[in-house]
């Protein structure tokens, strides 16, 4: 039940999120990490997006492509790579974070009274 549960939220995150203006699920949840406007890590990323690190790679490098992030070396350690949102990365973050909040909201909604204490049980499962 949970697992189908889990489906139906991401289904209806990617309908605020598909493209071709918005970058998918998994393009979406790499922007909304990014929006606090630090670099992160590629194994960051990949732990935030749910996804392995192969396929991070290629959702990373079509995000170039289309100029919503960039690859930089970390000064502290040149060894390791982070990624950080572009303006226009930013700019389409805010455009359709309203969107996912409100499906969010609405999720919330369907639980009532009860929200709080879902939220708390899924945060335990951690």
């Amino acid at each position: 039940m949970l697992g189908r549960a889990a489906h139906r939220v991401e289904r209806r995150i990617e309908e605020a999120v598909r493209p071709p203006d918005g970058p998918g699920l998994d393009g979406w949840r790499v922007l909304d990490l990014l929006a606090d406007g630090a670099g992160h890590p590629m194994s960051d990323i990949a732990v935030h997006a749910m996804v392995p690190a192969p396929t991070l790679t290629k959702i990373i490098d079509r995000m170039v492509d289309r100029a919503l992030v960039y690859r930089r070396p970390d000064d502290a350690d040149r060894r390791r790579v982070l990624v950080f949102g572009t303006d226009r990365g930013r700019e389409l973050h805010a455009a359709l974070q309203p969107g996912v909040a409100r499906v969010e909201r609405e999720i919330l909604d369907a639980f009532g009274a009860d929200a709080g204490t879902v939220l708390a049980a899924l945060s335990r499962l951690g």
